[in-house]
C-alpha cells in the first residue's frame, strides 16, 4: 500500500472514529479534549461536529493553520503530562477525547501514550470515550464503528 493510500486510510478512520464517538458521547455533559492539535484539522473537525461543547486543546506549540487556532482560554500549551494534571484540576469533566501524540517511532509512541494513560484517566468523565492513534492502558477497550480495520484506530470507554 502506497503511504497516500495508508494516509488515505488513516484520515478515514480518524474521521469515522470521531463521529462515532461524538455520537457515543452527545447525552453526556462535559467538555471535549484534543491531545495533539497538530496543524488543527481534527479540532476543527471536532468544534464543528460537537459545535455545543467546549473543545480543549493540549499541545507543546501552536503551529496550526490559521483557521483552527483554539480559543487562548482553549489551548494548553506545554507537555502532556503537566497540561493534563493543570486541566484534571479543574475538574471540568472530559467526555470525549483524541490522543494523536507521537515522536514517529513506534516503541516511542507506545510507551509515551501508556505513561499518560493515568493522566487522562484523571481528566474524563465516566463513560467517556477515547479516540487514540495509540493503545491506552487502564480503559476498557471498545469495538468502535464499522469500517475501521483493527489496530487502525482504538476506541476506549470510562468506567
Amino acid at each position: 500500500m502506497s503511504r497516500l493510500d495508508s494516509m488515505l486510510r488513516r484520515l478515514t478512520a480518524q474521521r469515522d472514529g470521531l463521529n462515532w464517538a461524538a455520537e457515543q458521547v452527545r447525552n453526556l455533559a462535559g467538555d471535549v479534549l484534543d491531545i495533539g492539535l497538530g496543524n488543527g484539522r481534527t479540532y476543527d473537525h471536532l468544534r464543528e461536529t460537537l459545535p455545543d461543547r467546549r473543545v480543549r486543546v493540549i499541545d507543546r506549540v501552536l503551529q496550526c493553520h490559521p483557521s483552527c487556532v483554539p480559543p487562548e482560554a482553549d489551548f494548553l500549551q506545554g507537555e502532556a503530562r503537566p497540561m493534563l494534571d493543570k486541566l484534571a484540576q479543574e475538574r471540568s469533566p472530559i467526555i470525549l477525547a483524541h490522543y494523536d501524540l507521537g515522536f514517529g517511532v513506534k516503541e516511542k509512541d507506545i510507551a509515551e501514550a501508556a505513561a499518560l494513560s493515568p493522566a487522562i484517566a484523571a481528566v474524563m468523565a465516566q463513560g467517556g470515550i477515547i479516540v487514540s492513534g495509540q493503545p491506552l492502558v487502564g480503559f476498557d477497550e471498545l469495538d468502535g464503528p464499522q469500517g475501521i480495520p483493527p489496530g487502525r484506530y482504538l476506541f476506549y470507554q470510562v468506567r
